[in-house]
């Protein structure tokens, strides 16, 4: 492996390479935080596809790629002298010092959920730092990530069921409420039902350890394979989709069941 020398050496190159793309390319002239904003979140999904897909390689080029974002705000901030890279790294070294007492301190904590706990505490003792426990959620994240990252926080402080077995009955009940309301036919109180079951089923996902995110994209990809391979065969025997019956395409279905195995 390379060393620490290395690390920083190739680290400097890449930040002279930044500032000169910034000088002398137009399209790098031309961006602002907005106009990379999107750019990032982008190559944030285009890295989570490459660790679904355990491609080490496609990893650590997805990694250059948002590490170049992370260094392109940084030289913006540099030019317009509200912050550079030092302050990105500083802050970031002090952040993980403190919110490490049991590392760097002489707090003692011998299990990942009293650090999360620890941590939490910090954050809302930091100054300038997050007010409430959830004021740390981004309201920008999908809702399937955001409805996880707030049941994290609350359970953070204790908020939490006894058992996890007793979400069971939570989902159960989640399950009987939409039930009344489908039969009324209320589309906003159907809306509102099923989303509280799926909150309660993401709950479930998080008590045993499940991250539902991952959960469902392999679904997502499960289903496609299959999907995929129904279509083709139909087109391999000369037949169309549209015309065909369910029970002809669950046949297929089935088929492509088998090739999982």
């Amino acid at each position: 492996m390379h060393t620490i020398n290395d690390k920083l050496n190739e680290f400097k190159r890449l930040l002279e390479i930044m500032s000169e793309l910034r000088t002398k390319c137009p399209w790098d002239k031309e961006q602002t935080f907005e106009s990379l904003r999107t750019l990032t979140i982008e190559e944030t999904y285009e890295l989570a596809d490459a660790i679904m897909q355990a491609d080490k390689n496609e990893i650590r080029k997805e990694l250059g790629d948002l590490l170049l974002h992370i260094v392109f705000y940084a030289e913006m901030g540099n030019e317009t002298q509200d912050f550079d890279i030092y302050d990105v790294c500083k802050g970031l070294c002090e952040k993980l010092i403190y919110r490490h007492p049991h590392i760097f301190a002489d707090v003692t904590a011998t299990d990942s959920l009293t650090v999360m706990q620890n941590w939490e505490t910090l954050k809302l003792k930091e100054k300038g730092g997050n007010k409430t426990v959830l004021a740390g959620v981004p309201t920008s994240l999908p809702a399937l990530i955001k409805a996880h990252r707030i049941q994290d926080k609350v359970r953070s402080v204790g908020f939490d069921w006894d058992e996890r077995t007793q979400v069971w009955d939570k989902v159960q009940e989640e399950i009987e409420e939409l039930k009344v309301e489908i039969e009324k036919m209320d589309a906003n109180k159907m809306e509102a039902e099923f989303g509280d079951l799926l909150f309660s089923l993401i709950n479930a996902a998080r008590l045993y350890n499940i991250n539902p995110e991952n959960a469902l994209e392999r679904t997502n990809q499960k289903f496609t394979k299959r999907f995929n391979y129904l279509e083709s065969k139909t087109i391999t025997q000369g037949k169309d989709l549209k015309s065909m019956s369910l029970d002809e395409m669950n046949v297929l279905w089935e088929e492509a069941k088998k090739l999982d195995k």
